[in-house]
């Protein structure tokens, strides 16, 4: 399973954005990385294709999707009817790891992906280990049944105050359902979609 393994707050300081979570050393210094601190930083003006493919890297990184396969859900949207950018933040909420981390059952969209590749989730039932699987609206997310006692997964859950408009979660039963696929209002993540959507269409 292909997935980005290098430093995490680099990244986070370059986009000065907690995109990978709560992170302390983002908080103590909120500037892109480099060895000579925030003091030199280039000057000029940034080009509008450095713009858009900044926009592009922080969406990738955010939802943990790697160069390709963002590439094919981004010709997935843009063959699907209605505004590109906003199916394609809809493909990328709707995947299964994203989707656990939103449910509360891991703390980081990592820690889902991981959750779901080894076997720990069940989508209607039936085991899914793949974590970029797509979920339509009405399908049920769970724990397995010997997975509820994981530690990551009570602990994660324990610690959760997230709601989500399109999700339902019940506790007792540890399932959670996808209501409905949800609209770009409703979607927290601060990604302007319409630039790189600009970007791919060049």
């Amino acid at each position: 399973m292909a997935r980005y393994t290098g430093p995490k707050t680099k990244i986070a300081r370059r986009f000065r954005e907690p995109i990978f979570g709560a992170d302390k050393a983002l908080d103590k210094r909120p500037y892109g990385p480099g060895q000579h601190g925030p003091a030199k930083r280039r000057g000029g003006k940034q080009s509008e294709y450095a713009i858009q493919l900044a926009e592009k890297q922080k969406a990738k990184y955010t939802y943990g999707i790697l160069e390709r396969q963002f590439e094919n859900l981004y010709k997935r949207a843009n063959a699907h009817p209605g505004i590109t950018g906003e199916v394609l933040l809809q493909l990328c909420e709707t995947r299964l790891d994203n989707t656990v981390y939103r449910l509360g059952v891991a703390p980081t969209r990592s820690a889902a992906r991981q959750l779901v590749s080894h076997k720990h989730i069940t989508v209607n039932g039936e085991i899914v280990n793949i974590p970029s699987y797509q979920l339509k609206a009405g399908d049920v997310i769970g724990v397995r049944e010997k997975s509820k006692s994981l530690e990551v997964v009570t602990g994660s859950l324990s610690s959760n105050g997230k709601k989500y408009d399109w999700l339902d979660w019940d506790s007792a039963t540890m399932l959670g359902k996808l209501i409905q696929v949800p609209a770009r209002e409703m979607i927290p993540e601060n990604i302007k979609e319409q630039l790189i959507v600009e970007l791919y269409s060049k």
